[in-house]
């Protein structure tokens, strides 16, 4: 029996996923949780095999929790399951240490396979979006310059930025600059747009 971890923010999501998933003889949803600051605790205290992870939560988002689970307890494998079928996402969510990464859209059958292919330790990747995060390669941004146009995606000014970034406001304007120029974009909030798009963000 692989026991199964799902984390989603949303609790109609968990129960509909835990119920499909429930149908299958060999798979057991053994806890569930809508923060991803609670993953890791939780994959532990109920000795998961496989946590099924949003990308968008609170506490932590998806591909953090992955990141922590390997991190923490790298026996519990990650398959990132989410609305948010970015390629970015995809690329980021693998270099955090997920084995998998699916749309929510993905048949209950193909969603099963996919948790019984990570847990016998192989990777299990929506095809569509492999082909997709090929083409759009790899993110432009440096961690830094994708942090701050993080914080100012809210439509904070400068100095705010700067205060939460603990930087100089020159320095934020450098990494807008740069993020903005990276991107292709005339405007930050251009930058941020098409860097949440590619899943940059």
């Amino acid at each position: 029996m692989i026991r199964l971890l799902l984390a989603d923010d949303q609790a109609l999501v968990r129960g509909a996923l835990a119920a499909l998933l429930d149908l299958e003889t060999d798979l057991e949803v053994v806890a569930q949780v809508g923060r991803g600051d609670e993953v890791v605790d939780a994959a532990r205290a109920c000795a998961a095999d496989v946590a099924l992870l949003d990308v968008e939560m609170p506490g932590l988002d998806g591909i953090a929790a992955a990141a922590a689970l390997r991190r923490e307890l790298p026996a519990c494998r990650s398959l990132v399951v989410t609305t948010f079928g970015r390629p970015g996402y995809l690329r980021r969510a693998l270099d955090a240490g997920a084995s998998g990464f699916v749309v929510k859209d993905t048949p209950a059958e193909q969603l099963a396979d996919a948790v019984r292919r990570v847990h016998s330790g192989l990777r299990a990747v929506d095809p569509d979006l492999a082909v997709a995060s090929l083409t759009v390669g790899a993110s432009p941004l440096t961690e830094r310059e994708r942090h701050v146009l993080a914080l100012a995606a809210d439509g904070g000014t400068v100095a705010q930025v700067a205060a939460e970034a603990f930087l100089s406001e020159g320095t934020v304007r450098n990494y807008l600059s740069a993020a903005i120029g990276k991107t292709g974009a005339r405007t930050r909030a251009e930058a941020v747009r098409i860097a949440q798009e590619n899943g940059w963000l």
